[in-house]
């Protein structure tokens, strides 16, 4: 592949699959109805759906189930996704997909960032250069609406992009394990953490009304099958070179969400997210080179 290889490639596919995944989940919760509770229910649905088939693979192969930090990590890593996923499907529900991923996708690459320069030193001033570049290619991007989003909304996304953040960050000392357990050990902590919440909701009467049609239930595979293989590349990337360059470069996904928007609602990019996808691909010759 010449000048592009190892992590930062194996980035770009965890950021173009997670963008299939974030428009298929913010679809799903938005058929079902909307809010916390149908927010709940397409994250428990999808993740169960895929911790099955990790299951099924990890048995297959034969891998050891991990212990201590490798364990501790996996399952931090899907209590923060799983509660950050829950609250930018929120946010994608509203209608808000430009404004919530601009945010949430800031964040997300912020935080391992500042972890990856602090335990391994600077990355040199090309890459640095880069990941500003590509933290204002996000930006663009996602953020291409005219509209003045809900201070609420607005509060969901910086709930969700500091989660995503932490999970990176648990996801990579998680991927000591390996790539299948790690994953299927964040599914577990994010199945039992969003279930418990989801169960509170119920008793409360508090969850509201949520269709589970089959359209729904469509849409929850989809994210299950392109939010999966996104995280699995992810870890890759995380094993086979820095943090920093996989997490800014993962936290592209919304350039994804976006043409999948444009493709299938309609929705043509805004000048401003063309100049984004422009400065994104100068940022990936900067960090990748």
């Amino acid at each position: 592949m010449g000048w592009l290889e190892g992590n930062a490639l194996l980035a770009l596919g965890a950021a173009a699959l997670w963008g299939v995944g974030d428009f298929s989940g913010g679809m799903g919760v938005k058929t079902a109805g909307g809010g916390l509770g149908a927010a709940l229910r397409v994250v428990v649905l999808s993740h169960l759906t895929s911790f099955s088939v990790l299951l099924a693979v990890a048995w297959a192969r034969g891998d050891a189930f991990p212990q201590g930090q490798a364990l501790a990590w996996g399952l931090a890593a899907g209590i923060a996704g799983g509660l950050a996923l829950c609250a930018f499907y929120m946010a994608l529900s509203r209608g808000a997909m430009g404004a919530a991923s601009a945010i949430s996708g800031v964040l997300a690459a912020a935080v391992p960032a500042v972890v990856a320069i602090v335990a391994d030193g600077a990355p040199g001033w090309r890459k640095g250069v880069g990941f500003v570049v590509a933290g204002a290619a996000i930006w663009m991007i996602a953020a291409g609406d005219k509209a003045r989003e809900q201070t609420s909304t607005a509060w969901l996304a910086i709930a969700a992009g500091a989660g995503f953040g932490v999970y990176f960050v648990a996801l990579k000392y998680a991927g000591a394990a390996g790539i299948v357990w790690p994953m299927a050990t964040a599914r577990m902590g994010s199945i039992t953490t969003c279930g418990v919440i989801l169960l509170g909701l119920r008793g409360a009467n508090s969850a509201g009304t949520v269709r589970i049609s089959r359209q729904v239930l469509g849409w929850v595979l989809a994210t299950a099958l392109f939010d999966t293989t996104g995280n699995l590349t992810f870890i890759a990337a995380t094993r086979a070179g820095r943090l920093d360059v996989a997490a800014v470069l993962a936290s592209l996904y919304p350039a994804s969400t976006i043409l999948l928007a444009a493709w299938r609602m309609k929705e043509r990019p805004t000048r401003r997210q063309g100049w984004g996808m422009a400065a994104a691909g100068v940022a990936v010759v900067l960090i990748a080179g």
